[in-house]
């Protein structure tokens, strides 16, 4: 699992903790969920590529580095969306896609149900962000649809995965590096991670 990159931050420990909790509020767990966004995207994004550029202080010039193109927020609806709040403070130049996919609770397998490509012609690399990496249908379905599109550049962040979601997107992307929270134990019969956090977009939206 060379390309999986668990955090072992303690204050993504200490949020996690709090956000996997049956009494967290449905606005303490946006909250949660904005938070360990920004932490983990600043893992994820340490190889993005940069060019130098001049600045003006109040003392002089000076050199520094800026990002070399756009980055591009690919949150995978609905469960995706609390993670682009944080990010996109980081990032305010970034572009924002939507994918809607939904899983299909008979054969586990994702279906689409929007797309709308994007703008791709500056875009450095994309972030792919999906709460929850279970099955990895949903995710591996992204990273597809995102390379049809010309976005070879990829970097999956999610908040907790399973060891069968895990293998699924090595398997069917091995190019795509993926930052979680947590690795967790396993499916259970129906799909859900145990031990989770129950439904990532149902805490969220109150649903």
């Amino acid at each position: 699992m060379s390309n999986v990159f668990p955090s072992t931050h303690p204050l993504v420990a200490h949020k996690l903790a709090k956000l996997r909790s049956i009494a967290t509020t449905h606005k303490e767990f946006r909250e949660l969920i904005r938070e360990i966004s920004i932490l983990l995207a600043v893992d994820a994004t340490r190889a993005l590529t940069v060019r130098d550029v001049a600045v003006t202080t109040p003392m002089g010039p000076a050199s520094g580095q800026t990002l070399d193109g756009t980055i591009g927020l690919v949150p995978v609806l609905r469960a995706g969306l609390g993670m682009v709040e944080g990010i996109w403070e980081m990032m305010p130049g970034a572009a924002v896609w939507h994918i809607g996919l939904k899983r299909d609770e008979r054969t586990l397998e994702p279906v689409q149900y929007y797309a709308n490509k994007p703008d791709t012609t500056k875009v450095q690399v994309c972030l792919v962000l999906d709460p929850m990496l279970a099955t990895g249908g949903s995710a591996s379905a992204t990273c597809a649809l995102l390379k049809s599109w010309g976005m070879q550049t990829l970097i999956y962040i999610g908040l907790i995965a399973a060891p069968e979601g895990v293998a699924r997107l090595q398997a069917d992307h091995p190019d795509v590096p993926i930052y979680v929270a947590a690795i967790d134990a396993h499916l259970n019969s129906v799909g859900y991670i145990i031990p989770g956090l129950g439904d990532a977009g149902d805490r969220q939206f109150g649903t």
